[in-house]
């Protein structure tokens, strides 16, 4: 690399053919452009001012180089370097002559802006002090208008409340005038009118209005309740209203056949003015509850029409079911049981074709058959209430009110059409104390009816042994029992209200099926010496049956809700894993899994005993057999005929009787299952046991 002092020397050694003056030329073009230079190229880092020579002596190596020919650039190097420096004085000359401007432009903008502040704080100062001396002078103004205004806003409530009662009393002469005019019909319209104003005005706070309004529509509604109760009851005692007797030998009370069409005319005339009572009435009638330990769905009244075609039926119900008469047996539940569904099933036919078509006509959604059936169940369910407490600890009368009840919910609901979802009996079991006295009782029956089927004689006989397409299962009697059993449960709670319930009954179901197992378990025990015995194989055919119905019965619509139920009590009480929540919720398990699960295990095993029993048998059958030497028998050319081993008959006989005896004794399925493991086994002795003794007897 060539230093800055040398440059002029080494270019008068490479290049004598260049005169003096075109060096000296290049050397003072190359002075005057090495601010171009340096503005043009990067600086390379740790150069500064000091090192500008030899950054220049680097820069001629790199452009110029030992190649004398490279000269030839340095003209248009020295342009472009000019140009350069041009370029940047240019620049220079313009930034200096901008600046100046910018600077004195910004300092007039900001004086006029701090004038223009000054100017605005002037103005506020005086807004201020002009707003001050007016609210001064206005002050006594304000409180003047705010007395007037509260005066006003007080008289136009005092106005408005004057309207409200001028509205009420309008109301009020209304319905006298038409009362004195007789005209029914009108006065009951306007006493829906007032009803509906009594409605929009409970938010209000007025007290003293409020029960000016409600004693008001108190008083009409009285008024024209008794008068419309009076008439409508003189038209159903002509009806011969209630029917007491059996539809079919009901006679209607018309003395005059041509008066009829006049009397249900009436009927329907006074049904009609009547159901309009039904606001005010539910406005000033406190329903009937029970408490809330009941948990009773939430139900409007009976409508007013047909509370007062209730009316003597409930006065029987409680003349006769109440105090110290003799139908009222606490021990006799079916009595009023019994009496409430004759009179719904002697009022049907009435209800469904003279008052239903009232209602429909009136635009009315109530089922008049339905209606009158919840309010003769609102007797039943008072007096229920007030007999369980009585009879809870009498396990005897406890059930059979249940069963009693039971039977009434069946019939109530599939004969007379009663939805499940309004109030009926089994609320009324499901409340607590009730409940866990059900199934402390329900549980308690169950065992002894399981003690009783399984000390039977004929528990382990088939009731169906002599009928072949019926016993394919070869179910004992006290198996088949047991499900039955099983199965009533299933009915009795089935129509519970709540899931929750539901579930407690289906743990017991399960505790029932795992006592019954571990019965049959131990009875099982006692006859394990005798495993081909009838006993053990009829124990075999019911844990094969029960285990069979129960997985039956995990498909079972009513099974698969109540795992639903329980899959949200375990989600919500985290009782069970991930990995169960999933299986339950795929329904790749069941709600008797467990029980199944078990009810396998046991039969394998017993399977397995059996197994194990024949095939001991059969090896001991088969020890001439097994010695006996191949290679001394005849060949198959000696014999004229292929006979059998006379060693392998008593083998061969051995295996025949107790197939046939298994066959005679166990299911299909259970057999199959069986001769499919012995053969298993025989096929392993005879291969690895039989066959390699006789050769090696035979070598």
């Amino acid at each position: 690399m060539l230093l800055a002092g040398d440059f002029g020397k080494a270019q008068a050694t490479r290049c004598c053919s260049e005169n003096g003056d075109q060096r000296k030329n290049i050397r003072e073009k190359s002075d005057i452009n090495i601010a171009a230079l340096v503005g043009n190229e990067p600086v390379c880092e740790g150069t500064d001012n000091g090192d500008l020579p030899s950054y220049v002596a680097v820069f001629i190596e790199k452009e110029v180089g030992n190649d004398l020919k490279s000269l030839k650039k340095l003209d248009k190097l020295i342009e472009q370097m000019t140009e350069s420096k041009m370029q940047l004085e240019e620049q220079v000359l313009t930034v200096s002559s901008e600046i100046p401007k910018r600077i004195q432009s910004a300092l007039k903008n900001a004086e006029e802006s701090k004038q223009s502040l000054n100017h605005f704080l002037e103005q506020e100062s005086h807004l201020f002090s002009s707003i001050h001396s007016h609210l001064l002078t206005a002050q006594p103004w304000i409180e003047d208008l705010g007395a007037m205004i509260n005066q006003i806003e007080e008289i136009e409530r005092h106005l408005a409340y004057l309207k409200w009662i001028s509205q009420i009393e309008e109301l009020s002469d209304n319905i006298q005038q038409y009362l004195m005019t007789n005209n029914v019909p009108e006065a009951a319209s306007t006493l829906v009118s007032m009803a509906e104003l009594d409605i929009k005005l409970q938010e209000s706070s007025c007290t003293h209005l409020l029960g000016f309004m409600r004693a008001t529509v108190k008083f009409w509604h009285k008024i024209l309740k008794d008068k419309l109760t009076s008439d409508f009851e003189e038209i159903l005692a002509q009806l011969h209203w209630p029917f007491i007797a059996p539809p079919q030998s009901q006679t209607v009370g018309i003395s005059r056949p041509a008066s009829a069409p006049e009397i249900y005319s009436n009927l329907e005339t006074l049904f009609c003015q009547l159901l309009k009572l039904q606001t005010s009435d539910e406005l000033l009638t406190e329903p009937k509850q029970l408490p809330e330990k009941y948990s009773l769905p939430v139900s409007p009244s009976v409508i007013l029409p047909v509370q007062i075609m209730l009316t003597p039926l409930q006065k029987r119900f409680r003349y006769h079911f109440r105090g110290n008469r003799q139908t009222n047996v606490i021990s006799k539940p079916e009595w009023y049981l019994a009496q409430v569904l004759m009179w719904i099933g002697n009022h049907t036919q009435f209800l469904d074709e003279k008052i239903q078509p009232i209602l429909d006509k009136v635009g009315s959604s109530v089922n008049a058959r339905l209606e009158f059936s919840r309010g003769l169940m609102m007797l039943v369910l008072e007096k229920l209430a007030a007999d369980i407490p009585c009879l809870l600890y009498d396990d005897s009368l406890f059930c059979h009110l249940v069963d009693e009840v039971l039977l009434f919910e069946r019939e109530l609901h599939s004969v007379h059409g009663y939805p499940s979802t309004f109030a009926n009996c089994m609320h009324i079991l499901s409340e607590e104390t009730c409940f866990q006295r059900w199934l402390t009782v329900e549980r308690k029956f169950a065992l002894q009816k399981m003690d009783s089927m399984l000390s039977s004689e004929a528990a382990w006989i088939s009731q169906y042994k002599d009928i072949t397409d019926v016993d394919e299962m070869k179910v004992p009697d006290c198996a088949e029992t047991f499900m039955t059993l099983l199965l009533v449960i299933t009915d009795r709670y089935k129509n519970l209200p709540a899931a929750s319930r539901k579930l407690q009954f289906l743990e017991l179901q399960k505790d029932l099926v795992d006592d019954f197992r571990i019965r049959l378990t131990q009875v099982m025990k006692e006859e394990t010496r005798a495993s081909l015995g009838f006993r053990y194989c009829a124990i075999l055919n019911a844990v094969n049956y029960i285990s069979t119905v129960l997985a039956d019965w995990a498909d079972n619509v009513f099974f698969l809700q109540l795992q639903q139920a329980a899959l949200e009590v375990f989600a919500e009480n985290n009782t069970l894993s991930k990995l169960q929540l999933g299986q339950l919720a795929s329904m790749e398990s069941s709600v008797f899994d467990d029980m199944i699960n078990l009810l396998e295990r046991l039969k394998h095993d017993m399977l397995t005993r059996q197994v194990d029993h024949v095939f001991r048998e059969v090896k001991d059958a088969a020890k001439l057999y097994k010695k006996e030497r191949w290679l001394s028998l005849p060949s198959q050319s000696e014999q004229a005929v292929m006979s059998l081993s006379s060693s392998a008959c008593p083998l061969l006989l051995t295996l025949r009787d107790r197939l046939l005896q298994l066959e005679q004794q166990l299911c299909f399925s259970l057999f199959k299952i069986f001769w499919q493991m012995l053969v298993e086994k025989l096929d392993i002795y005879i291969y690895q046991e039989v066959s390699k003794s006789r050769l090696y007897v035979g070598l």
